[in-house]
């Protein structure tokens, strides 16, 4: 981007001076860098598919320092791209099952792997030599950190400059008017097309028919005019030039409800956002420091200080709602899906503290994870081992549970346990912390760095505290029914009860030590539970039984999870990978709610939602009267509880700003509707809806008001959703946004939409004003 005064004097100043200067500086550092020089020039490298698809692709770094283009040498024009910000990591050496596959044929320091945000497939490259592939790893890993230091305004910059090189057809740095209009229909931007040739002409400062990349810029300046901030800029403004510092105290007492340390804050704000030297020297706030302000992290709807870890993480175990998965290894639908040491690495970066795994004997010896009984493809035990030492700690220092599923015989139980113990080594717990028999669950804080195993154990650990061995338990090693509860749910015929049958086999005593916390039982009652069950026992319910425990016995379910951790897991029904709304399960309290986390929607929304506070560590407290034993709470009836305080949101839509297409059809452009929907106990259950807005995906306007009676604060999650309209068929998914109730900032806030796969698909927002009360 050229510097050009008359552009700075155009475009108001200090903030674009700032910017233009640091776009500079970004490509003095690229050319001073000799990795960024040498993904410039392109390098020849594999892409691994299999041991059998091997295949030269020539990479290189385009000019925008965020677009990898790639073609292969024998298909002519035919060439792929995708961007550096949709890379999550860059793995080194043999770090995937394609890699490992070809270990032999490639040395580790040729090899390397893109791991791609979401749902999306690896890239697996071999490098022509070992200083190739560390020029790419180390470019990409540097192309990553300047894109996650990136601000608010300097992301809106780079998704300029994206859509300014798309439309750009002919690439020679010039848009026509064709050009700019073809251009507005790709933003899902509806434009009247006499107003669309005002601001080009406006924007045409060298009157040459074409915008330039500097002219481009103020183009797009002027069509996103932010009317909406701007109302309420004006509003606490005395001149409606800026706002002095009283005027900014004002605005954060009386909208952003901000009471403490109010002055300190303000100065706080102008220092971090005001990019005007002259208005930080006055103490003063301009129009575009307002704005930079509200589209931060601080302006955000999510509570900063609840995002990072806040809570108290010295309770025992089951206080704690858990966030987990159920069949880790499948990365598809549970008949002839995928199974992959890859959904174990998914799922504990997105900070899940329960995993699972279903073990059979497996050929020479060795135990084999899969789904038993179907088609879906078969990984080796001691892989996922391995994969779990490695990533285990990486999102997350408290514990992870390792939920096994035992149909092993027991020779390789023995190899189970071996694995578990020689690759794990002291990170997996094997005795009590304290080496006594303890009178309750250790912490998560106690059990940093460690991996318990949750399944069945000989004796109790009493028993194996005093050294006395009980014989090889016989009897149902794995707790799973899933036919059982097809049968229970569905009276399905014959044939398919008998399809899966219980495991009925003696435990060994190697694999029995390694349970210590989480052993494993059968449910019987809550009242069998509460007079025999001992602190350390773990029972685990399908998603129909537990419903049918909450809906009839709802109290004594949460008195139950008050004292012991319980498991809910999805009905063997969902062929489809599909999930259940696990809502209804952290009403009750059960801790270990296991999701399939390659699904997505609605319910891994609700997960992620939930999980997003407490610094993403995969513990969330639960409420006080969710954890103590003497207060009876029924999820069913909570306006009986001691405490009871419902109280009032109000949610008032005012803004979209530059929403995804969701229909790559050309000229296709969305029609947006807004749906606050509140998850938790059954009275809490609503949603509202705005309008929708007709051909306006680009700056959609409401001023809708939402509102909403909430019963019980503390377990209720809040989804903003964005949908296309569509009348003759169901609205399209454009982006959503779930946080707990409580993490809400009130006030005049930005919510930062995420895709289906729950990724950040920036600039994307929503701009609302949000007001809770105490409902009298």
């Amino acid at each position: 981007m050229k510097i050009i005064s008359s552009l700075l004097e155009l475009l108001g100043g200090s903030y674009w001076e700032s910017l233009i200067k640091g776009l500079n500086y970004i490509l003095f550092c690229i050319q001073a860098d000799d990795d960024l020089k040498s993904m410039f020039v392109g390098t020849v490298m594999r892409k691994i598919k299999s041991r059998t698809w091997k295949k030269q692709r020539y990479f290189r770094l385009q000019e925008d320092c965020m677009t990898i283009w790639y073609k292969s040498k024998k298909t002519g024009n035919a060439h792929s791209t995708f961007s550096v910000g949709d890379v999550e990591a860059v793995r080194e050496g043999h770090q995937s099952e394609v890699l490992l596959s070809i270990a032999d044929e490639f040395p580790p320091d040729r090899c390397f792997t893109l791991v791609f945000r979401g749902r999306r497939g690896n890239l697996d490259l071999v490098a022509e030599s070992a200083g190739e592939a560390q020029s790419w790893i180390k470019g990409i890993r540097k192309l990553i950190d300047n894109l996650e230091n990136m601000g608010q305004r300097e992301k809106l910059d780079q998704w300029i400059c994206d859509w300014f090189k798309r439309a750009d057809k002919n690439r020679d740095g010039q848009m026509n008017f064709k050009e700019v209009r073809d251009l507005l229909k790709m933003m899902n931007v509806d434009m009247n097309e006499h107003h669309a040739l005002r601001l080009f002409t406006m924007a045409d400062k060298s009157q040459s028919g074409t915008l330039g990349d500097d002219e481009f810029v103020l183009f797009y300046k002027m069509l996103t005019q932010r009317e909406d901030v701007l109302r309420v800029f004006q509003e606490y403004s005395g001149d409606g030039q800026k706002l002095t510092l009283q005027d900014l105290k004002d605005f954060l007492r009386e909208e952003q409800l901000h009471e403490d340390g109010v002055q300190q804050y303000a100065l706080k704000l102008i220092e971090r956002y005001e990019p005007s030297d002259t208005a930080k020297m006055w103490q003063a706030m301009t129009f575009d420091g307002f704005l930079m302000y509200l589209s931060s992290s601080e302006g955000s709807i999510s509570n900063p200080t609840m995002v990072d870890l806040y809570q108290d993480m010295t309770q025992p175990l089951c206080h704690y709602f858990i966030s987990s998965s159920h069949n880790t290894y499948l990365l598809e639908d549970q008949i002839r899906g995928h199974s992959s040491v890859e959904g174990y690495i998914r799922a504990l970066k997105r900070g899940c503290r329960c995993v699972e795994v279903d073990c059979w004997d497996g050929p020479n010896g060795e135990p084999i994870v899969y789904h038993g009984h179907t088609f879906t493809s078969k990984i080796f035990f001691k892989d996922v081992v391995t994969v779990l030492g490695n990533y285990a700690f990486k999102a997350s220092q408290y514990p992870v549970i390792l939920s096994i599923e035992n149909h092993c015989s027991i020779e390789q139980q023995k190899v189970m346990a071996q694995h578990l113990t020689q690759i794990l080594g002291d990170k997996l717990l094997k005795s009590p912390l304290d080496g006594k028999i303890p009178i309750g669950l250790p912490s998560p804080e106690d059990l940093k760095g460690k991996i318990l195993l949750k399944g069945k154990k000989i004796g109790g650990l009493e028993n194996s505290m005093n050294g006395v061995v009980d014989d090889p338990l016989m009897g149902e090693v794995s707790d799973e029914e899933e036919t059982a509860e097809i049968d229970d749910d569905h009276h399905r015929n014959d044939s398919i009860r008998r399809r899966v049958k219980k495991s009925k086999q003696r435990l060994s005593k190697e694999l029995s030590d390694c349970v210590v916390y989480c052993k494993s039982v059968h449910f019987s009652s809550f009242k069998h539970s509460q007079i025999h069950s001992k602190f350390y026992e773990i029972s685990s319910f399908t998603e129909s039984k537990a419903r049918k425990h909450i809906r009839e016995a709802g109290a004594e379910f949460v008195l139950h999870n008050a004292r012991q951790l319980s498991r809910v897991y999805p009905s063997g029904l969902r062929t489809d990978s599909s999930n259940f709304n696990p809502q209804d399960m952290w009403n009750a309290g059960c801790q270990i709610v296991a999701l399939n986390f390659q699904t997505a929607g609605v319910e891994m929304d609700l997960n992620d939602g939930l999980f997003s506070q407490n610094g993403h560590c995969g513990y969330v407290l639960k409420p006080t009267f969710m954890r103590n034993t003497d207060e009876r709470f029924d999820p069913e009836n909570p306006q009986n509880r001691d405490g009871y305080k419902p109280l009032s949101l109000s949610v008032q839509v005012i803004s979209g700003q530059q929403l995804p297409k969701v229909n790559i059809k050309e000229g296709s452009i969305i029609d947006p509707l807004v749906r606050v929907e509140i998850h938790g106990v059954p009275l809490d259950q609503a949603k509202q809806e705005t309008r929708y807005i007709d051909n306006n995906g680009f700056n959609p306007v409401w001023y809708d008001m939402l509102q909403f009676t909430i019963h019980v604060p503390e377990l209720a999650l809040v989804r903003f959703v964005v949908e296309d309209y569509d009348k003759t068929s169901k609205n399209d998914f454009v982006g959503q946004f779930t946080l707990p109730f409580t993490c809400i900032q009130p006030g005049y806030r930005h919510i930062h939409l995420l895709s289906k796969d729950g990724t950040s698909i920036p600039p994307s927002s929503l701009f609302v004003h949000v007001r809770i009360t105490k409902l009298t």
